[in-house]
């Protein structure tokens, strides 16, 4: 029995195995994806110092593909299961473009980091930032790169409150304009 302050679950009783299948298999498919081209994509070796640029375009990159994840899952015909995709893509997008920028300031400076940071070592520092675990191997040295990392822990918070309720948000939306539009009209 649902009460008006329960959560309406009736939208998992209707999806079929298959659709969690296909599911599943894209929201694996896009991440490993955005991992792919993080580590086949090239180094620019003659990057400026300067994080700023970096900065601005991965927060505009991550900004623009949210506005287009949640417009998917408000138009989708199982936006809950898109909302799952949804989050597949734009929380591994996020760590992968800090990850960018923590590899390629330790390209353009040696002195960026504790260590020389390769692909696998840059990765895993921003998911250890986001997590807010923080082994300490690996630190940031210079004050840019202090304010890399802490632009990312404050973004984090943002991924962790914000993001995840505007995508559920967008899929309880596009919920409620299904189950309207399953209404019968007199």
């Amino acid at each position: 029995m649902t009460t008006p302050d329960s959560p309406d679950h009736s939208w998992l009783y209707e999806l079929e195995r298959s659709q969690i299948v296909r599911t599943v298999l894209r929201a694996f498919l896009s991440a490993a994806s955005l991992v792919a081209i993080y580590y086949l994509a090239p180094i620019p070796h003659h990057s400026h110092p300067n994080a700023t640029p970096h900065v601005l375009v991965a927060l505009g990159v991550f900004a623009v593909a949210m506005v287009f994840e949640v417009r998917k899952i408000v138009q989708s015909d199982q936006p809950m299961l898109r909302a799952g995709v949804a989050l597949a893509t734009l929380l591994p997008l996020f760590l992968v473009l800090f990850a960018w920028i923590y590899l390629v300031m330790s390209q353009a400076s040696l002195t960026s980091f504790g260590t020389h940071l390769s692909r696998s070592s840059a990765l895993y520092f921003a998911i250890t930032v986001f997590s807010t675990v923080g082994f300490g191997d690996i630190t940031a040295k210079t004050d840019p790169a202090r304010l890399v990392v802490s632009i990312q822990m404050l973004a984090d918070l943002v991924v962790i409150a914000v993001v995840v309720r505007i995508i559920f948000g967008a899929a309880s939306r596009g919920q409620h304009r299904k189950s309207l539009a399953a209404e019968p009209t007199e």
